[in-house]
């Protein structure tokens, strides 16, 4: 005897829920029967007995039968966005407006799933913990209210600190600067500088006490030097020390004849997700490319591939940290806030 139609979707809607299949993602829901509840195909929670599943079109269907939807997966989420991304996307609204960072017990008791879940939920799709992001967003907040506070106490308390020795021991400032330091416009903050022709045009470089902070391309001497006024307005240019200039002459070798690696000690800065983001694109051997989808699963973050090319975006240290080796997935060239024919120039060189 032949099968119906519906016996065989059945039995492919069963074997899309046995192995979460991603494609069966919107094409229906199940319910189970002993739960009351039903979920997308791809739900994480226990794969239930076949004999008490049922299967629905939509999301009308099962609430007409008398189910209700799993908080897990949330088959209900609107416009039929992803279940993890709508869940993240409350936690970080929760977040946001919140005074002080809430603890990820209320923040899971809030959003009604357990702490370890909403943990890895959002580990895997921000690429950073729900505290490292409030911390984030607490040192973003900060670094504001330094700028137009009455004083630091005041800007500490305003971006909710609980008291100025956290604000201070987190250093969410510019390179090798403190809170107070930021307030004053970066005055009396000693930096090294160096500007150099290279084979792909002038350079910028700047130096802390802590390692090269910049590296950037420009069309001329004179915009660069405007350029380093933008970034350190204020700071106290060092004289007669000659480690940044020969720093710079290192790049601009290793952009001539590529070999090797630029080798720099970097005073890298930036939210935990930047730097993380960073890293790897030091870890991207010479010669080679990734897409950014590629680089957010290499990070362990596979669905933050946006914020994964805004990191690369913000990079301020050109071929140290190597955001040209990133590329669209489709093979093109993709973006280069130095322009693109610098980004096709090194990938020739580096690919030879």
């Amino acid at each position: 005897m032949k099968r119906n139609a519906r016996s065989i979707h059945c039995d492919m809607y069963w074997r899309a829920i046995r192995s979460r299949d991603p494609a069966a993602d919107g094409r229906f829901l199940y319910a189970v029967k002993t739960t009351g509840v039903f979920c997308r195909p791809t739900c994480r929670s226990r794969v239930p007995l076949r004999k008490n599943v049922e299967f629905f079109a939509n999301v009308a269907e099962a609430l007409r039968a008398g189910y209700r939807a799993c908080r897990r997966c949330r088959p209900d989420a609107p416009n039929g966005e992803p279940a993890a991304v709508d869940v993240v996307r409350r936690a970080c609204r929760w977040i946001e407006s919140s005074a002080t960072p809430p603890s990820l017990r209320a923040l899971s008791t809030r959003i009604g799933l357990s702490p370890a879940y909403v943990q890895r939920l959002f580990k895997r799709t921000v690429g950073i913990s729900p505290k490292q992001y409030a911390m984030a967003l607490r040192d973003a907040r900060f670094r504001r209210e330094l700028r137009r506070a009455p004083s630091v106490t005041r800007a500490v308390y305003d971006a909710g600190f609980g008291s100025t020795a956290r604000a201070y021991d987190r250093a969410v400032t510019a390179p090798g600067m403190n809170p107070r330091d930021v307030r004053r416009g970066s005055r009396g903050v000693a930096i090294r500088s160096a500007i150099v022709r290279t084979s792909l045009g002038h350079l910028l470089l700047v130096a802390t006490d802590r390692g090269v902070c910049d590296i950037e391309f420009g069309p001329s001497v004179t915009a660069l030097r405007s350029r380093l006024i933008e970034l350190h307005p204020h700071a106290t240019r060092e004289t007669g020390r000659t480690d940044a200039l020969r720093y710079a002459a290192r790049i601009a070798k290793y952009i001539r004849t590529p070999r090797g690696g630029s080798r720099l000690p970097l005073d890298i800065q930036g939210t935990a997700f930047q730097r993380r983001v960073w890293e790897a694109l030091r870890r991207i051997p010479a010669g080679r490319t990734m897409s950014y989808r590629e680089l957010a699963a290499e990070i362990g973050a596979p669905r933050a591939v946006r914020a994964v090319a805004q990191a690369c975006a913000k990079n301020r240290l050109a071929v140290a940290v190597p955001c040209h080796r990133v590329v669209a997935a489709d093979g093109g060239i993709g973006g280069y806030r130095w322009g693109v024919a610098r980004k096709r120039a090194l990938l020739r060189r580096e690919a030879r």
